[in-house]
């Protein structure tokens, strides 16, 4: 089983940065992707960031790209995603994910992760 918890979300105005991490515990052997997944009220979830793990490379949904970064810390178990210039279509509860290999061009299918966060509130508002 593999547990993984977010945290650093908050309210911040347009322009604005946060950091999320997510630090992950368990039995991490077969994790092939790490990824960020949002959901805004009434709309549906959708892929924000992904990395694949090995050989390392990352995905990004074009309304972050040059805005958000997605990084991980193997020695701490963690993938944090570091988000700046802020809008507040950015707002949403951000989750995090884990996954083993698969194609990369579906890292942002839901159904290809086994594992969730708790999810972690971001707000951005004037």
């Amino acid at each position: 089983q593999v547990l993984l918890v977010e945290s650093g979300g908050g309210s911040v105005q347009p322009g604005g940065d946060l950091r999320l991490s997510c630090k992950a515990s368990g039995s991490l052997t077969n994790i092939g992707h790490m990824a960020w997944f949002r959901q805004a009220p009434e709309k549906a979830r959708e892929g924000v960031a992904c990395v694949r793990t090995y050989p390392e490379y990352e995905y990004y949904v074009d309304s972050v790209r040059g805005r958000f970064t997605i990084s991980r810390d193997n020695d701490q178990n963690t993938v944090y995603l570091r988000m700046t210039n802020l809008k507040p279509e950015d707002s949403g509860m951000y989750y995090c994910a884990a996954g083993p290999i698969f194609p990369g061009f579906a890292w942002s299918e839901e159904g290809r992760y086994d594992h969730w966060g708790q999810g972690a509130q971001v707000t951005v508002s004037s």
